[in-house]
């Protein structure tokens, strides 16, 4: 595996294109990509992790453009992607076409979509393929001594032993600050429901739509 600075993007886009796995950092913990429509890649990462069989990996859109070529935005989501993208927010959205849907699996139906900052959304932005983000930690290891997804490199290397996953490339940003989720919500529904609570507040989703947003 290769460890590299934010500077050099150029080495990580090659990684993803080419079909390998990539290890970013952003602001909550470090996340690891593939390509969206690669789904041996995708497929690893799920297994590594453990994912549980349903819950899809994130899609990162390059742009609000990208995102309604592939998605159905209803008023709600727009009203939630102008307020908080790029940011930590993801939406449940449809997809514009079922074929497509069925090519992306592993970013599941509807899709779970984010328009990011920082690291990652320049790597969505400047790889040809659809970008695929989970976080950097094995699925459903909730014990008390569970420290959650990495935050620092060292804890991605022990992630990365205990998965069994091998990525191509590691971009080394420090330390991650936040530690905390995406907030979800969910755009399929008539009404968005909130999914999980995050980093985006549920009184901030309420004020960007003009009412109060209830749970899923």
């Amino acid at each position: 595996m290769r460890v590299i600075g934010p500077e050099d993007i150029d080495t990580a886009v090659r990684a993803i294109e080419d079909g390998g796995l990539v290890v970013v950092p952003t602001r909550r913990w470090y996340m690891i990509c593939a390509d969206a429509s690669n789904a041996r890649a995708c497929d690893s990462i799920i297994t590594g992790k453990r994912r549980p069989s349903g819950k899809p990996l994130a899609y990162v859109a390059p742009s609000m453009a990208s995102c309604e070529d592939h998605f159905v935005l209803s008023p709600e989501a727009r009203r939630l992607a102008a307020a908080f993208w790029p940011g930590d927010l993801a939406l449940l959205l449809p997809w514009n076409d079922a074929e497509e849907a069925a090519r992306h699996a592993a970013v599941g139906s509807p899709a779970l979509v984010t328009i990011a900052p920082g690291f990652l959304g320049d790597l969505a932005s400047a790889v040809k393929v659809p970008l695929a983000a989970t976080t950097a930690n094995v699925s459903g290891d909730a014990g008390p001594n569970d420290p959650g997804p990495a935050i620092t490199v060292h804890q991605v290397h022990a992630f990365l032993t205990a998965s069994g996953l091998d990525a191509d490339v590691l971009v080394d940003g420090g330390v991650c600050p936040a530690a905390n989720h995406m907030t979800i919500v969910d755009c399929f529904t008539p009404e968005a429901r909130l999914v999980r609570t995050g980093l985006v507040h549920q009184r901030a989703l309420s004020a960007a739509l003009g009412t109060e947003i209830r749970t899923a």
